[in-house]
């Protein structure tokens, strides 16, 4: 592919055709005085060194200079050649749950964006690691498949939202079973499973399944979001919360043994999301323990600078053009190039 470092450069092309206009301009009113003096036939033979063409093709010569300078001046460059790289890292989904009660400000802002700034802090330390998304409530959905780069998982992560998966619950189990067919078959490479959830979810099914992905030497490790004490579910827009079909307002609850019983079935850590800072500094701590294994990605090659070949053959024109007189050279007068 083929592209310009600096592409506004290119509306100096415009003067080209405003100096040609001039040139010709100057043709045309050097004629008109010429005319004046007498016949053109005439003229010619009193002035047998003038040459009529020797100014033209030095006019376009310096044109032609012209514009391949200012091609250089922009940058040309060529690349986005695929290259494959190994990098040493390891692989690692993390699960957010996206459920109503994530809205709970029991933590300050809320729930949700308390785990969007732990993510987004632990991503930001990631150097070479693998990492996917994938949101659940009742139900999951893979929200940014796996990837090396950093900057499309902060774009994905800044997009969650509670709500976005319209299956209401807190399905854990269905969160890992979905992140184990997220990762890659090479073997030998690190593998681990972060869970960011309140916990409400009162099926055993979500401890099973971190067994069954710590059987199949995956860590499941997992972030706990709110207070033991809970907090209601505010409904957007209103000033009301959320309440059970007798009218009583829910109030939501950090459940931390099941946050603890699925870290430890999953052979991981449980951390709890009060401190920012140190729960990525756990989380961190515990993907550095991992062994960081070859992992081969494909990577676009940086644009290279290609100005040269533009740059040399306009140096040639400029000492063409030099070398052209405007008369004709009395040595070599005989010789009828023009």
């Amino acid at each position: 592919m083929f592209k310009f470092a600096h592409p506004e450069i290119l509306y100096a092309l415009l003067l080209i055709p405003v100096l040609i206009a001039l040139f010709y301009y100057g043709v045309v009113v050097k004629g008109r005085r010429l005319k004046k003096l007498g016949e053109k036939r005439l003229l010619t033979g009193l002035m047998p060194e003038v040459s009529h063409w020797r100014p033209r093709v030095k006019f376009y010569i310096s044109i032609a200079a012209m514009a391949l300078a200012i091609f250089v001046a922009a940058g040309p460059q060529y690349g986005t050649k695929k290259e494959k790289i190994k990098k040493k890292g390891v692989e690692m989904m993390v699960c957010i749950d996206v459920s109503n009660s994530m809205l709970a400000d029991d933590v300050k802002p809320d729930r949700m964006s308390r785990a969007k700034q732990v993510l987004g802090r632990l991503i930001d330390k990631l150097e070479n690691d693998k990492v996917g998304l994938i949101v659940f409530a009742g139900d999951s959905y893979v929200q940014m498949p796996m990837t090396t780069d950093v900057g499309s998982a902060k774009m994905f992560l800044n997009s969650i939202n509670p709500g976005m998966v319209s299956l209401q619950g807190t399905d854990i189990a269905s969160a890992i079973r979905m992140s184990l067919g997220m990762f890659s078959e090479k073997e030998g490479v690190s593998r681990s499973i972060i869970i960011i959830t309140d916990g409400e979810d009162h099926e055993a099914a979500a401890v099973d399944a971190a067994n069954y992905a710590k059987q199949n030497n995956v860590t499941v490790n997992v972030m706990g979001l709110g207070t033991p004490q809970g907090g209601p579910i505010p409904i957007k827009g209103t000033n009301s919360f959320r309440k059970d079909r007798q009218g009583n307002v829910i109030i939501t609850k950090l459940n931390e043994q099941m946050c603890a019983d699925i870290a430890s079935a999953g052979g991981g850590v449980y951390v709890r999301a009060d401190n920012a800072n140190n729960a990525v500094r756990a989380l961190s701590k515990e993907l550095d323990k991992m062994s960081k294994s070859d992992m081969e990605t494909e990577v676009f090659s940086n644009f290279r600078q290609q100005y040269a070949p533009f740059a040399f053959i306009a140096l040639m024109l400029i000492l063409l053009e030099l070398c052209i007189m405007d008369k004709q050279n009395p040595l070599l007068k005989n010789v009828k190039l023009f």
